[in-house]
């Protein structure tokens, strides 16, 4: 029997970290014909692989895009992500594949799935120079200022990060013309959930799994290639408490203990974020990480779009 096409755009999978995203997605992928987009800030880089957990292995057979498409040390944000991830999904299409989005990047998701309309900010010397000359402090302030609705806490983390947020969002000010709207992208929103605390004993099992799998030693080689400690700071938790540890500034439990904690308290801000999503109109359909979520994703897939087999 010759199945209906999917009247859909994009099939999305969304979760916390360690939730088991890249597994339902690898499968909803096999099942429905698709190809993989990755939403995440960091597996866009080549050799940030355990630190970024691109779980390669994962995907077998199942083409992936936008994973290790730019050089560890460079820049991404979230307006290249929204143009590469509507030219992964224009491809995609194009040789009818289901584009399936996979990621827990609240911000990159939102960005794909709402269509947010963005300005090209170019970096600036002359403002670099200005803002080089305020403390820390000064520069969340000024953030804060200028983003009073600020919910990248990430941005407040990092010296490099709450400068390049400075930097965008003074070039937004700045900028008076509205962006061209984006296209829209109908998509089945799928969502992982777990219970707390069983999501926590998964976050601590997994960091104990890369730290054994050459988390540290994939660090250190990054920072021996060239990559100077403060920007692998900028790349995330992993890479900052890694790195703290490498330069002697904590011991080796003080570092897993910390780490472990900042990443339960990102997962949290993760669930934020999905909240939100839902309350700006993202109908998110939640399936329990416990049960089976491949049956249930599928069964919403296939309600939503009236695909049979």
């Amino acid at each position: 029997m010759t199945e209906p096409k999917i009247p859909i755009d994009m099939v999305t999978v969304l979760g916390p970290t360690a939730s088991g995203k890249t597994r339902l997605a690898v499968a909803l992928a096999g099942e429905f014909g698709g190809e993989i987009i990755s939403a995440d800030s960091r597996q866009v880089f080549r050799g940030m692989d355990i630190g970024s957990g691109k779980d390669l292995h994962e995907y077998g057979p199942v083409p992936c895009h936008l994973i290790d498409i730019l050089d560890a040390g460079e820049e991404f944000n979230v307006f290249d992500f929204q143009r590469r991830f509507l030219s992964a999904c224009t491809e995609i299409s194009a040789h009818g594949a289901l584009p399936v989005l996979c990621g827990g990047s609240g911000m990159y998701l939102d960005a794909a799935l709402r269509g947010y309309r963005m300005v090209e900010v170019p970096h600036s010397a002359s403002l670099r120079a200005e803002l080089a000359k305020k403390s820390d402090t000064e520069l969340i302030e000024e953030l804060w200022r200028l983003k009073p609705d600020q919910h990248n806490s990430t941005d407040l983390l990092n010296r490099d990060r709450t400068i390049r947020a400075i930097e965008i969002a003074r070039g937004e000010m700045e900028n008076s013309a509205d962006p061209e709207p984006l296209p829209s992208v109908r998509s089945v929103v799928i969502g992982i959930h777990w219970e707390r605390e069983v999501l926590r004993q998964r976050i601590t099992t997994r960091l104990r799994e890369r730290i054994d799998n050459g988390m540290i030693e994939e660090v250190e080689r990054l920072h021996t290639s060239g990559i100077a400690w403060e920007r692998l700071d900028y790349y995330g938790l992993e890479y900052r408490y890694v790195g703290a540890y490498l330069r002697d500034e904590m011991n080796r439990n003080d570092m897993f203990q910390k780490l472990n904690s900042a990443i339960h308290n990102f997962a949290k801000r993760q669930g934020n974020w999905f909240r939100r999503m839902e309350t700006h109109g993202v109908a998110i359909n939640w399936v329990e990480g416990a049960g089976n979520p491949l049956v249930q994703a599928r069964e919403i897939i296939m309600a939503a779009t009236g695909f049979r087999k």
